[in-house]
């Protein structure tokens, strides 16, 4: 008897290209998306409901009829053809939301060789996020979920918070923007001070996150959207000095940080801290770059964090070029930076900074000197104690100490450098 004909190949082919096309859509262009409508709609949970339920429906259809020529205008008129469809059920047809929806039905759908552009409104949308009615201690949650499409259980991890409790201040959050009618606009140069530093911590916050590997596979494309926020940021914000000063020097802080990127894990992928990074390979173009962007921000003689972080950054970059790392100077910068933002972070920076200048006693006397409610679950604590103690050559003291940092992290790869760190003081 005849064996059953094989079922075509382009079939299962073509259903795993839509998957993977969606999943792709799905990180590279939620957020840009998400602010588009959310811009348009003055309403970010609706926004992204609506949104949602296009993803949902190009993982059905795609697979089924084939990839879309364009599939962000796919998506686009999807998501708003089912806002407009939640404003008929709540007889909102009325609203100037809606209105401008429908005017631009036409533009959203253009042919296949014509797709249409959709507008970055990310930075405007970062910019409502920070607005100053909402609660400041929101601000940087609100804008990775709402702008970057991260998860409220990601963002807990990150700032060491409850799921549930980040959750529920998230929906308070957009609440807010909806029923205090807060405008979707840029704001005006006078409102600039009191936002634009909510919308640069956001930006690097988003950018440490994708760095250390904390979202797994999101984790590049988060690192690189959030470079491209800054240098969005930065070309965007008016020249007055300590905005664009400031946006400058994050850019200039980020791009440090990626130059450094290739030698940040080994060849088996294991975690290669700062100080044992092959200096010869950092990317001395984009370097040269920081350091440009560093001085156009000097030049606009209004000094802040950013620009003090950057600065710290291009010292330890010296060693691509002297082969030493000036910790004096390195010393004197975090000095500035923890008398003008005092952050857990710039303290511990400066206690290992001080530790190699001058000694580690020095070092762990400022350690000591932070309060224990900040630090117990702080792991860079922990880490920078292990490691002045080590250099004091308390061994046993050291170890407890990296035993109890590797407690405190869930990356693979940071826990096994730690685990070999502790081993090697047994």
């Amino acid at each position: 008897m005849a064996s059953a004909p094989a079922p075509p190949a382009a079939e299962p082919d073509r259903a795993s290209r839509g998957r993977r096309a969606a999943e792709a859509a799905a990180r590279e262009s939620y957020g840009r998306l998400l602010a588009y409508l959310a811009y348009r709609w003055r309403d970010i949970a609706a926004a992204e409901d609506a949104l949602a339920e296009a993803f949902a429906s190009a993982l059905t259809a795609w697979p089924r009829d084939g990839v879309p020529a364009s599939p962000d205008a796919w998506l686009m008129t999807a998501a708003k053809r089912n806002l407009l469809q939640a404003a008929r059920h709540a007889k909102l047809a009325a609203d100037p939301a809606v209105t401008i929806l429908i005017g631009e039905q036409e533009g959203m759908t253009a042919g296949p060789h014509d797709p249409p552009a959709i507008p970055d409104e990310r930075l405007k949308l970062l910019f409502v996020c920070a607005h100053p009615a909402i609660d400041p201690s929101i601000h940087t949650a609100l804008m990775l979920q709402t702008v970057l499409g991260l998860e409220a259980k990601q963002i807990a991890a990150a700032f060491l918070v409850k799921p549930a409790a980040l959750a529920q201040r998230l929906v308070r959050a957009k609440a807010k923007i909806r029923d205090a009618a807060l405008r979707f606009e840029e704001p005006e140069p006078s409102e600039l001070p009191q936002r634009v530093h909510a919308v640069l911590e956001a930006i690097y916050a988003a950018y440490t996150l994708g760095r250390d590997g904390a979202l797994d596979t999101q984790s590049a494309d988060l690192a690189d959207e959030a470079l491209y926020l800054a240098q969005l940021a930065r070309r965007l914000l008016p020249e007055q000095a300590p905005a664009s000063a400031e946006a400058a020097g994050l850019l200039s802080l980020l791009l440090f940080c990626q130059s450094r990127h290739a030698t940040r894990a080994g060849d088996a992928g294991e975690f290669v801290p700062l100080h044992e990074q092959d200096a010869a390979r950092w990317d001395r173009a984009m370097m040269q770059a920081a350091n440009e962007t560093l001085w156009q921000a000097a030049a606009l003689k209004c000094a802040g964090r950013f620009q003090l972080e950057a600065a710290i950054q291009s010292a330890h970059c010296q060693r691509a070029f002297t082969g030493d790392v000036p910790w004096q100077g390195i010393a004197a910068l975090y000095a500035q930076l923890a008398a003008r933002a005092p952050t857990v972070g710039a303290l511990v920076g400066q206690a290992v900074a001080v530790g190699e200048a001058h000694s580690p006693v020095q070092g762990l006397a400022l350690l000591e000197q932070m309060d224990d409610a900040a630090i117990a679950a702080y792991q860079p604590w922990w880490v920078a104690k292990g490691y002045l103690l080590a250099r004091q050559g308390e061994r046993a003291a050291a170890r407890e100490c990296y035993v109890r940092a590797i407690g405190l992290t869930e990356l693979p790869a940071t826990r096994d450098y730690l685990l070999r760190r502790a081993q090697a003081l047994e």
